[in-house]
C-alpha cells in the first residue's frame, strides 16, 4: 500500500506542477503571479517532477510550438509523423534538448514573458540531479516494497513528466470525442478526467486556448481549474479576465 501511495503521489504531484505551472501559466500566461511565487512553484516543480524535471521556459516554448503547427511537420510532437509513441517521445526529447541548450534559433513569438531563472534549471536538469532522485526512487522501493511487480513502476517514476506529455500527445490526437471543430485532431480523451487533472480535455483547450478551466460539458470537471480559483481567491496568482464565448 505504501507504494501504490507514493505512486499516486508523484504521478499526480508531477502533473499538478505540469499543468498549473508549465502549461497554464509558462505556455498560455493564463494568470499573473509575482516573481517570488514564481520561482517558489519552479522549486516545486523539481521537488515534484525528480528525475524528469521539465524546464518551464523550454516547455512553454515547445507547447507555443505545438499550437502554432499542430498536426504539421513543424509540431514537435504529433503522432501523424511517428510509427509509435516511444518514437514521437524520442523526437519531442530531441527538439526540446536542442531548445533548452540552444541549438537552435528560437523565433521571439515564443519566448515572450516565459519563467526565467538560468542557473536554478540548469541545475536541476543535470545528470547528478536526476541521478539523485532516479536513487530515491529506488531506495524507497527497497525499502517499502513488498512485491516484486512494484518495481516494474519504477520507469515511470524515471520518465513521469514525459510519460504525462506523451499520453496527452499522443493517444488525446487518436483517440475520444469532440466538442468542436478545430483545424488539427485534437479530442477530449476521457470525458470525466481525474487520472490527468483535466489535460485529457484537449480538444476544448485547442479550440479555446488561453480559457483555464478545461472543460466545457457539464461532466468535464477541470480539478486544477478549481486549484486556480482558490489560488487566485487567496492572491497568490490573478486570472486574466479573457472572456470566451461557448457554443
Amino acid at each position: 500500500m505504501t507504494i501504490l501511495i507514493f505512486f499516486a503521489a508523484h504521478w499526480y504531484l508531477s502533473l499538478f506542477t505540469q499543468t498549473f505551472f508549465h502549461h497554464r501559466y509558462a505556455a498560455h500566461q493564463m494568470f499573473t503571479m509575482s516573481k517570488s511565487w514564481e520561482r517558489f512553484f519552479q522549486v516545486l516543480s523539481l521537488v515534484f517532477q525528480g528525475s524528469s524535471y521539465l524546464s518551464a521556459r523550454t516547455y512553454g516554448i515547445l507547447h507555443r510550438m505545438h499550437h502554432a503547427h499542430a498536426d504539421t511537420e513543424l509540431d514537435p510532437h504529433s503522432p501523424k509523423y511517428d510509427k509509435n509513441l516511444f518514437a514521437m517521445m524520442w523526437r519531442t526529447k530531441t527538439v526540446y534538448s536542442n531548445i533548452f541548450y540552444g541549438r537552435v534559433s528560437i523565433e521571439d513569438k515564443y519566448k515572450k514573458d516565459l519563467p526565467e531563472w538560468f542557473a536554478f534549471e540548469k541545475f536541476a536538469s543535470s545528470w547528478p540531479v536526476r541521478l539523485f532522485w532516479a536513487l530515491f526512487y529506488i531506495g524507497f522501493y527497497v525499502a517499502f516494497a513488498t512485491q516484486w511487480w512494484m518495481f516494474l513502476l519504477l520507469p515511470i517514476h524515471f520518465v513521469m513528466g514525459p510519460a504525462h506529455g506523451a499520453i496527452i500527445n499522443w493517444f488525446a490526437h487518436r483517440y475520444g470525442y469532440t466538442n468542436f471543430e478545430v483545424s488539427d485532431t485534437s479530442k477530449n480523451l476521457l470525458p470525466v478526467d481525474i487520472l490527468m487533472l483535466g489535460e485529457s480535455y484537449h480538444n476544448n483547450h485547442h479550440k479555446f486556448g488561453a480559457r483555464p478551466n478545461f472543460g466545457v460539458k457539464w461532466h468535464e470537471i477541470d480539478p486544477v481549474y478549481i486549484a486556480i480559483k482558490i489560488l487566485d481567491k487567496v492572491g497568490v496568482i490573478k486570472i486574466k479576465l479573457q472572456p470566451v464565448k461557448i457554443q
